[in-house]
């Protein structure tokens, strides 16, 4: 769960930065460079929740509980 955060955010990051750098033709992947900036804020949050849910995940473990 931990990498799969970890990618998700290089992801968003990724995409912020095209789309800050982005040409002229006011395109991102094909899309919109305010949806590329959308998408770019939605993968921040999922990779924010994943790396939350990790933690819990780890703690409930450390207690014995088992999911």
């Amino acid at each position: 769960m931990h990498l799969i955060s970890i990618v998700v955010g290089f992801a968003g990051v990724i995409t912020l930065l095209v789309a800050m750098i982005g040409g002229a033709d006011n395109l991102v992947f094909g899309v919109t460079k305010a949806d590329a900036l959308f998408c770019t804020a939605i993968l921040i949050l999922i990779a924010i929740w994943i790396q939350i849910a990790t933690i819990h995940h780890m703690m409930l473990e450390k207690r014995g509980e088992i999911l």
